[in-house]
């Protein structure tokens, strides 16, 4: 975590802080799989039998990275996100919720916006967002606790207008037709998620903060947020909420087949085991 803190404040020295996300997508695969074809290809006119072998390596890894299978393995190895929350913990807190309305709250963590979309004509949430809007909307309705969303323009946005939490108020209250009670819209990341969100509702009372974001987001998130309530001295209870967790292909030959969905899902877990290690 101290070598993470030390990563950032060396991007923010330097002033590439924005380009966090690009050094990060040169980390992710399929980037760092075809750098590898590509030495394998040049490698064949010296050593052919190690060109051959790095191309072949390169090739199969680009078609594991690329599956479900793989995906999933991955991401319970590396990031063991905790499990969905089960019925009697939902009821739980919504006796809680009952007894006092103050006392429960839910957080949902953004995942993207689009600048412009062009059906819609403004400011949209990104596919990521909206599922996690979704599932935060059924919980306050489940729980009876109130909602609120953390999330601004984020490290690589170019283009300024609305920030994304304040497009989340406008889709809960318009499409889900259930306002939020709060917005954190300064948040260009994790840390900054729990942060601002832990000063924003510091002091109003809350004992249980209720975290929503995907499965392979929610070791990093729990993480940031609990560290958050320490330094702030808030005295609540972090609840992972994690969503997202659902087999994306069934059939288990497909599942070993290079898919779009195995594609995301292996990228997300790299992302996040290189935000864990950099303290992101």
């Amino acid at each position: 975590m101290l070598f993470g803190l030390r990563v950032n404040q060396v991007f923010l020295w330097l002033g590439i802080e924005s380009w966090k996300p690009v050094l990060t997508a040169m980390l992710l695969p399929p980037v760092p799989l075809l750098l590898l074809t590509l030495l394998g290809a040049r490698l064949i006119l010296w050593r052919r039998g190690l060109g051959w072998l790095l191309l072949m390596l390169s090739v199969a890894a680009v078609w594991l990275t690329a599956s479900t299978a793989v995906g999933e393995w991955m991401q319970r190895g590396l990031l063991a996100p905790p499990p969905p929350l089960a019925a009697a913990r939902l009821a739980e807190l919504k006796r809680a919720s009952l007894a006092d309305k103050n006392s429960v709250a839910v957080v949902v963590l953004g995942g993207g916006r689009e600048s412009r979309s062009p059906e819609y004509g403004v400011a949209s949430l990104s596919p990521l967002a909206l599922e996690r809007l979704r599932y935060g909307v059924w919980l306050g309705r489940e729980t009876g606790a109130p909602m609120g969303f953390s999330g601004g323009l984020g490290h690589a946005a170019e283009q300024p207008g609305a920030t994304e939490a304040e497009v989340a108020a406008q889709v809960a209250a318009r499409e889900f037709q259930r306002p939020l009670r709060w917005t954190e819209s300064r948040s260009r990341d994790t840390r900054e998620n729990a942060q601002f969100t832990t000063s924003l509702l510091g002091g109003q009372g809350i004992r249980q903060l209720v975290v929503v974001t995907h499965g392979w987001h929610m070791p990093r998130a729990l993480r940031a947020f609990e560290q958050a309530a320490r330094e702030q001295r808030c005295g609540w209870e972090v609840v992972p909420a994690p969503m997202g967790l659902a087999q994306r292909v069934e059939r288990p030959v497909l599942r070993w087949m290079p898919s779009s969905e195995g594609f995301l899902l292996v990228r997300a877990v790299v992302r996040e085991q290189i935000g864990w290690w950099l303290g992101a």
